[in-house]
């Protein structure tokens, strides 16, 4: 039932059961007691040029500029060098790139934090499904403040490379 799943407010958002079921590189990184999310968005845009979008994480956040990218706008044309990708390089300026694979997945993490980017394969031909598991260290009693926020955030994020991955691809 996509969206569907019970948890506390802004966990699950457009995700499905095989979604939140499905193994990614994320998954483990943190020890302890930890809180999973899983938001995923629908992109009528080729798998490999929504990866391209999500590797412009390396530049800006994509959210709300004001309150994350210290109001400077996050930039709307794609440099296509940002998908060259090594471990270590930084990202949203909190984040280290910890794994990918080219075209597939990103892997981050920060303090207490984990998170997939992962770009799968749509219902239907030249479309692609935006999936981020994000993993928070804590109890969820105490996460559900700042999980809600970043559901926000991340909300916002993920619309925002939704549309501009939407965009390029029907440009051409």
């Amino acid at each position: 039932m996509s969206g569907q799943r019970r948890g506390l407010p802004g966990q699950y958002w457009g995700a499905t059961a095989a979604e939140i079921g499905m193994e990614l590189p994320c998954d483990g990184v943190l020890s302890g007691r930890t809180v999973v999310c899983d938001r995923v968005v629908d992109v009528s845009a080729p798998q490999e040029l929504v990866f391209a979008w999500v590797c412009q994480l390396r530049a800006a956040p994509y959210s709300y500029d004001l309150l994350d990218n210290f109001g400077r706008r996050s930039p709307v044309i794609r440099d296509p060098h940002l998908t060259e990708l090594v471990a270590g390089q930084r990202f949203m300026t909190l984040f280290e790139l910890t794994g990918y694979t080219p075209g597939t997945q990103v892997t981050l993490r920060a303090s207490g934090v984990a998170v997939t980017y992962a770009v799968h394969p749509g219902t239907t031909a030249g479309t692609s499904r935006l999936h981020a598991r994000v993993y928070f260290r804590g109890r969820s009693w105490l996460l559900a403040p700042i999980i809600f926020g970043d559901y926000l955030m991340m909300r916002k994020q993920l619309l925002t490379l939704k549309n501009l991955a939407h965009r390029e691809a029907h440009a051409a």
